[in-house]
């Protein structure tokens, strides 16, 4: 959820290495640290091989998830990179989007087919294609507008993306399968009561 605290980095990223994730990394995040020396970044994660992070960019090889609501909310902007198996299948968002959103954090995200049926670009998130879109956004937008778009991303979230909207989801679609005959389940055993805040 999120939290007032203060901001130490203008563009963060959370994630493992990956090979085939490093390249749109160092295009969203590396290229743009080199090209603003002033700005404050950082990468978490483990398994990073020997690379040469610009002086701006802090290095955490471990994030326990304890503190990732913290992380998040020391960002001004926070970073989503997809990986290609899941670019190449579509409608694959990554848990750390849905983690980011429900801190109110602006998040700045690659493309990918069907996030717009997750988000609204633009209004609930911010997309990126280059290292000139990320510095346009980190440099540009202001605060206000920040804030507002990270807010609203968090309203999506607790609107369509909570665990017990999964749930029902999956209820729907177990009763749905063919056999389980449209049987009615009594309400005392439907997982979306348990944990459902008033």
């Amino acid at each position: 959820y999120p939290e007032p605290q203060a901001t130490f980095w203008d563009l963060g990223y959370i994630g493992t290495y990956s090979p085939d994730r490093q390249p749109a990394l160092e295009r969203l995040l590396v290229e743009p640290a080199r090209g603003w020396a002033e700005g404050h970044f950082v990468v978490a994660g483990p398994q990073y091989p020997a690379f040469e992070w610009p002086r701006n960019v802090e290095r955490y090889e471990h994030v326990p998830p304890p503190q990732h609501r913290a992380f998040y909310n020391a960002q001004r902007f926070t970073l989503n990179i997809t990986r290609s198996a899941m670019l190449e299948a579509g409608y694959s968002p990554s848990i750390r989007l849905f983690e980011a959103a429900a801190c109110g954090t602006a998040i700045i995200s690659d493309v990918w087919p069907g996030l717009t049926d997750f988000f609204t670009p633009g209004r609930e998130l911010f997309v990126a294609r280059s290292a000139s879109d990320v510095l346009r956004l980190v440099r540009e937008i202001g605060n206000d507008e920040r804030i507002a778009v990270g807010r609203r991303g968090w309203a999506r979230i607790r609107r369509e993306h909570t665990a017990a909207h999964r749930a029902e989801a999956l209820e729907r679609y177990v009763f749905e399968v063919p056999g389980a005959g449209g049987r009615r389940r009594p309400a005392a055993a439907s997982v979306v009561n348990l944990g459902r805040q008033p």
